[in-house]
């Protein structure tokens, strides 16, 4: 055997140097060979760097002399005795003299060889000892890191199939660690997005880029009924070398995470629906507007489909013994649904009756007072929401499976139900949807209690209010007319405002528009008196201004209220019209082939402040004129300086040949306000 160092081959170019691809060049593993007698007879270039002697400063030289403490020498002749002799291996740490002078503790394996002549040799190989340590505690340490984590960690080859896996990643997937290995990635992953999770593995593979905390969420195969949720990390492996030796995924369980963060924004979305609700049901005194308010807050985000009934006797403001059973009449007044389905075929269109026997749920529900629930709709539950065997094939076909009715409840008095189905949503109705819809359904009845006690006063008032105004044929001598009474729209108070037309002698008429200020049963009352004593007093045959003149000490002995009043009497026969004011506004005048005009008189004072003069204006009215006597309520405006106001109602008049019912409506229609809060007495006379 040739003595010499173990030098790399190569062409004639030289060899190319060696890459760091593993762990023995890491360590930098040197290899000695020694003869019988202790020389040095093989030195590889590791040897070199370890240990600081160059190959021909090293060959044929003794190793204890060369690099052993004299204090050593003993120890190590024994050493090498033994291996040589006996040829028992030995390993261990054994302190060396570097070159350089320093001493080093070196990690050894020495072991006897023999040559195909029976020569004997021993080789060692040795490490430095502080290096091997501290790689071998970064192994137990990864080691012990991986198999205690509880991150799951798996390693993949290039191709991303499974080389190792964690007990971590055993317990997130329900996976046993070594039915993972060989298997692709694809295999295991419980996600719906795999493809793209592979294909993000793939890039990292390309670029080694790490990706951190990609959130995914899927279910296992030993829990797949649940949502669960991991944050997912990908890194590429690579040797010292830069060798890619494929990738590293770490997978935490984030899921008590996902799911108190759907909580929470289940919980502000809640909230910001309450909030929302607030502002929007109940915005006017309507009941029907009220029930579409709360139907429409409440689709998609509690139920896909939404009805709102409410007891007919409640909505007419019946106040009954609600029995324990037996039916119950209900009126449709609002129905939503988030998508188009079969279940809208299936309930009461807004506006219908409709008579629901004792054992439906809704009847349950307001009998009961309490909120009616069931999680998982069969089809005995079904037969109990429907109203018939058809809405029941119906509600099935649009996959009615989660049912809720709460009750609308106000100062103790059930109103009626909110009815919620769901259809898409697959979850069911839960404990918090109960108390998430009986929020919305008291804050909404409450509305629809205020609303039908106001729709229910109104139409008193305005029933009131109508039986004290006239009935008056169309046409009298000499005029054809027209006249309309509106009602305050933002208050349910009969007001004080009225006209009359009065048949007087000698085909005269006496025509009257006036306005008790303020309003209420008293205001009413005071307007019917006042309206009884002017046909007496135009039954008299007394000229306009003496009419007022007994009205004013009528209205001075009454609550001390305040009345304008325009009192005009239109004489056929000469085609002149007579008019006294008190205190009211002006009418209006239109000729054919003139601009529309208010008339000029002396305005008075209103009845009641006693003790004032009135006077009478003569004006002509021809065939074709138009008079125009109205209240303050058609022109005046919170909003617009009254002079403009009387302009546009002059704009309106443009067309005195107009028909006068259709003069009314352009004038009502034209003026006023949804927001008004005051009544409007309006009568319209054409000289023919």
């Amino acid at each position: 055997m040739a003595t010499g160092s173990f030098q790399p081959s190569g062409d004639e170019s030289g060899p190319e140097p060696a890459r760091v691809t593993g762990l023995l060049d890491v360590l930098s593993v040197a290899a000695v060979v020694l003869d019988a007698g202790g020389r040095i007879v093989f030195w590889t270039p590791q040897a070199e760097e370890l240990f600081g002697y160059t190959a021909e400063e090293a060959l044929g030289e003794y190793a204890a002399r060369l690099m052993i403490h004299p204090e050593h020498l003993k120890a190590v002749r024994s050493l090498f005795a033994e291996v040589v002799e006996t040829g028992r291996s030995w390993a261990g740490a054994f302190p060396i003299r570097h070159k350089d002078g320093s001493t080093r503790l070196m990690e050894f394996r020495n072991m006897r060889l023999l040559d195909d002549l029976g020569d004997i040799y021993a080789l060692g190989i040795a490490a430095d000892h502080t290096l091997l340590q501290r790689v071998e505690t970064d192994l137990a340490l990864c080691e012990r890191l991986i198999n205690q984590s509880p991150i799951g960690l798996a390693l993949m080859d290039p191709d991303l199939r499974y080389l190792l896996v964690n007990p971590a990643l055993e317990r997130i997937d329900g996976i046993p660690a070594e039915d993972h290995i060989g298997r692709h990635l694809r295999e295991t992953l419980p996600f719906p997005d795999v493809d793209t999770i592979e294909s993000a593995l793939y890039q990292v593979l390309t670029t080694g880029t790490p990706l951190l905390d990609q959130y995914h969420v899927g279910r296992t195969l030993t829990d797949p009924d649940h949502d669960h949720a991991w944050s997912l990390s990908f890194y590429r492996l690579e040797d010292p070398g830069g060798r890619v030796l494929g990738a590293a995924t770490s997978v935490v369980d984030v899921t008590e995470r996902h799911l108190a963060a759907i909580e929470a924004d289940r919980a502000r979305r809640r909230l910001a629906l309450v909030a929302d609700a607030s502002m929007r049901v109940g915005t006017t005194l309507d009941v029907e507007q009220t029930a579409r308010e709360l139907a429409e807050i409440a689709t998609p985000e509690l139920a896909d489909v939404v009805a709102v009934d409410v007891l007919d006797s409640a909505l007419a403001c019946r106040r009954t013994h609600r029995p324990e059973t037996g039916p119950e009449l209900f009126r449709a007044l609002a129905l939503k649904a988030a998508h188009p389905t079969p279940a809208l075929r299936a309930a009461d269109p807004p506006g219908d009756l409709a008579a629901y026997d004792g054992d439906r749920l809704v009847t349950l529900c307001v009998h009961t007072g309490r909120p009616v629930l069931v999680r998982h709709v069969d089809d005995h539950d079904l037969r109990r929401i429907a109203r018939d065997k058809e809405a029941t094939t119906l509600l099935a076909r649009a996959g009615v499976h989660s049912y809720l009715a709460v009750p609308l409840i106000a100062h103790g008095e059930v109103l009626g139900a909110l009815d919620l189905k769901r259809t898409r949503n697959p979850l069911p109705f839960d404990q918090d949807d109960v108390v998430l819809a009986g929020e919305l359904a008291n804050r909404a009845a409450i509305a629809i209690d205020n609303a039908r006690w106001f729709q229910s006063v109104r139409n008193t008032s305005l029933t009131l209010q109508r039986s004290l105004l006239p009935d008056h044929p169309p046409h009298h001598t000499g005029l054809e007319l027209a006249s309309r009474y509106q009602p305050a729209q933002a208050t349910s108070e009969v007001g004080g405002d009225w006209y009359d037309v009065i048949p007087l002698a000698d085909d005269k008429t006496a025509l009257v528009v006036g306005d008790v200020m303020g309003n209420g049963i008293d205001a009413a009352a005071t307007m019917g008196r006042l309206r009884t004593a002017t046909c007496a007093y135009a039954d008299l045959g007394l000229a306009p201004e003496a009419v007022l003149q007994h009205l004013d000490k009528i209205t001075c002995d009454l609550e001390h209220y305040i009345v304008t009043c325009l009192y005009a009497v239109y004489d056929p026969r000469r085609r002149r019209c007579h008019i006294a004011n008190a205190g009211h506004m002006p009418p209006a005048l239109s000729r054919p082939g003139s601009e529309p005009t208010l008339l000029d008189l002396p305005s008075g004072a209103p009845l009641g402040v006693g003790g004032i003069r009135f006077e009478t204006t003569t004006t002509d009215l021809g065939p074709g004129d138009l008079l125009v006597l109205y209240t303050d309520g058609l022109v005046e405006s919170r909003r617009h300086p009254i002079d403009d106001r009387l302009n546009a109602l002059l704009s309106f008049l443009d067309e005195p040949d107009r028909p006068l019912e259709q003069t009314c409506d352009l004038l009502l229609y034209g003026l006023r306000n949804p927001d008004d809060h005051d009544d409007v007495a309006l009568l319209v006379a054409r000289a023919v």
